[in-house]
């Protein structure tokens, strides 16, 4: 051939295995995760700290994830989300705010299902995953960080929001590859269509 490869006859499960290997590529999973970048995330006021008395409000957006194949039988992807927010501590008598950044971490992996389709399986995350770096305006700001104790709400709500957007219908369908349905757009176009000035016959396609 012409790529250099061998051309040769193959089972179905080795070709099986070939076709997700190709299919399944860092830039189609990364598509079906990025369908939530540039979402907006609004969350609060809660209370938080000792006896509650300080209300947290966060808001910012998702960004763009970056992905990494993962060693395994699978198909299997590491996929880090981004999400900046601002977020601001009420003390009743003053407020301080604080930058986040924070990288919500993801396994996806590439399922076969009936109908020949594939699934991209999300592995929700955990509060405890989260990695966050906060950025406090000021010194006073920094004290009120250890006080509100903001960090463990944000790791908790930003965890259980993306959990809850992965799985909403539009993603769900983003995750999904309809290989049937592909096919046929496929071949339809290959297919010859009638001459310039020719009709099929009835019955004929």
């Amino acid at each position: 051939m012409g790529d250099g490869s061998e051309d040769r006859a193959i089972s179905y499960a080795e070709w099986g295995v070939d076709f997700f290997h190709e299919a399944i590529s860092e830039e189609r999973v990364l598509g079906a995760v990025n369908t939530l970048a540039g979402q907006e995330i609004d969350f609060g006021p809660i209370a938080a700290g000792p006896g509650g008395l300080a209300k947290v409000r966060a808001y910012g957006e998702m960004g763009e994830a970056i992905a990494t194949r993962l060693e395994g039988r699978e198909i299997s992807y590491r996929v880090l989300l981004p999400v900046s927010l601002t977020f601001e501590v009420d003390l009743q008598i003053e407020k301080q705010r604080f930058d986040a950044e924070l990288l919500v971490p993801l396994t996806l992996t590439a399922v076969a299902r009936s109908g020949v389709r594939v699934f991209i399986e999300a592995e929700p995350p955990h509060g405890d995953e989260v990695r966050v770096t906060l950025k406090a305006r000021g010194l006073r700001a920094t004290v009120l960080q250890r006080v509100a104790g903001v960090e463990g709400e944000l790791r908790r709500f930003v965890a259980n929001y993306v959990a809850t957007e992965l799985d909403k219908p539009h993603v769900r369908e983003a995750r999904t590859i309809d290989v049937s349905r592909a096919i046929g757009l496929a071949w339809a176009s290959l297919a010859p269509g009638p001459g310039p000035g020719t009709t099929a016959a009835p019955g004929v396609i």
